[in-house]
């Protein structure tokens, strides 16, 4: 029973991260169709909601690699060491989603009018960093 639980609580909290990811598209979308008349259609704000919510669900809550001390301290003598390479895509891509879901927000909230290179840069942030995310969780998840 408490099995079910457990992967019941997993499973609702990824649905809520997915959520965040799909409204956090939204507010790019809308941020990147005030500023760019081709980037209005109903498709383009559909298609940042799924890769927001993928990306979200996947590469949020990676599970990471063991850890061993004795790891780091071959690492630190040069001799070996590896980086985790889906958690740190993991941990860039959730930032830079972040960042830029946050930017247009703040954009979207005080009114401003930012200039289209701003724009343009809020958005490669968003699918770079999605991208980075959905990447990050399908490596995890091959390795198990």
């Amino acid at each position: 029973m408490r099995f079910r639980v457990r992967k019941f609580a997993h499973v609702l909290e990824r649905l809520g991260l997915a959520m965040a990811g799909a409204a956090s598209g939204l507010f790019v979308a809308a941020l990147v169709g005030t500023s760019v008349a081709a980037l209005t259609t109903q498709a383009f704000l559909l298609l940042m909601m799924i890769g927001g919510a993928v990306g979200f669900y996947l590469g949020i809550d990676t599970p990471p690699l063991p850890f061993h001390p004795h790891d780091e301290q071959a690492a630190n003598r040069g001799d070996g060491g590896k980086i985790d390479t889906a958690e740190f895509l993991s941990a860039v891509g959730t930032f830079l989603a972040a960042a830029s879901a946050f930017s247009s927000v703040g954009v979207i909230v005080l009114r401003h009018d930012p200039h289209i290179a701003w724009t343009w840069m809020i958005m490669a942030g968003w699918v770079i960093g999605v991208v980075m995310q959905i990447i990050a969780g399908s490596i995890a998840r091959f390795r198990r």
